[in-house]
């Protein structure tokens, strides 16, 4: 599978917003549901970790939503697809025990010190594979900082059963985009599906930016950023879909598919009877990178 190869991002940074999008979303969730939400979140960074909801309003927005599904819905197990799980091919984890994957480096010890205890959904897992025959399953993975993260807000008590799948790296937009609607049969088995990554992520820019101190934004992130939304208000996905070429800005929003194409798994689920709601909508106040985050319901 080769994912030694890619590099897993450790310099993202985290922007503030509001939660009034949140609460009236959270406030109209219906009180029973056969076919369970979808969501498209942004998972923080590295130097998130050690700081607690009270002060990382994005970890409070999870916190939040993740009480509200656990009244709303008999969530059985959560499957993520995040950024930070690039392989060649699809893969599937099947571990009934979940390892956490402090996939960064170079922090301090107590960034390394969280704990997240998730159990597996080895026979959920295994219906992926039924449903697309080519994803292939695995033990050699489990919750990378793409998954343990944010998890550890939105089902802090680890009691939700949570397992990924890789993205494969080299595949088009499309296909990311198709395999997501293959799934949609899971929302009716108690299955949350998470597209974990964020709308605007480039590494290197800033990377340069933390290299000289300078975090304010370059200046064209809050155009591509309402861009983006307005596609995803209006389900124009095929304009999300073909992101690179769409906007003039796509390719310097996303230079590589891991954050970006998640996403493509949250919008290919949306049933056209959903609601689409942001429950965290982080300003792009800081260079090069969203936090933007939706729920499907």
């Amino acid at each position: 599978m080769e994912r030694k190869e890619f590099l897993q991002s450790i310099l993202s940074l985290s922007a503030m917003g509001t939660l009034s999008s949140f609460k009236q979303f959270t406030d109209t969730l219906p009180t029973q549901s056969k076919r369970m939400p979808v969501l498209f979140t942004s998972h923080g960074n590295p130097m998130d970790i050690p700081l607690s909801k009270e002060d990382r309003p994005f970890w409070n927005a999870l916190f939040h939503l993740g009480n509200e599904l656990q009244k709303k819905y008999e969530v059985k197990a959560a499957l993520v697809v995040s950024a930070h799980w690039c392989s060649r091919g699809t893969f599937v984890n099947i571990s009934p025990e979940q390892q956490q994957i402090y996939d960064y480096y170079g922090f301090p010890k107590h960034y390394y010190d969280p704990k997240y205890h998730a159990k597996g959904a080895p026979e959920i897992a295994k219906e992926v594979t039924k449903i697309i025959p080519s994803v292939h399953e695995t033990t050699e993975w489990g919750l990378d900082h793409g998954a343990w993260p944010m998890l550890m807000h939105l089902f802090p008590k680890a009691n939700i059963p949570v397992f990924q799948m890789s993205i494969s790296y080299y595949e088009s937009p499309q296909y990311h985009y198709e395999l997501g609607k293959q799934l949609k049969s899971l929302r009716e088995k108690g299955v949350l599906i998470i597209g974990s990554g964020s709308l605007i992520h480039n590494l290197q820019i800033l990377g340069e930016k933390f290299r000289t101190g300078d975090m304010t934004p370059f200046g064209w992130e809050p155009e591509y950023d309402a861009w983006i939304k307005k596609q995803i208000d209006e389900r124009s996905f095929m304009n999300v879909v073909n992101y690179e070429t769409s906007h003039k800005l796509g390719k310097l929003a996303a230079p590589t598919p891991d954050h970006f194409v998640p996403v493509l798994y949250s919008l290919g689920l949306i049933d056209p009877k959903d609601e689409l709601k942001y429950f965290y909508e982080g300003k792009p106040n800081l260079p090069a990178f969203s936090e933007r985050s939706f729920i499907l319901a």
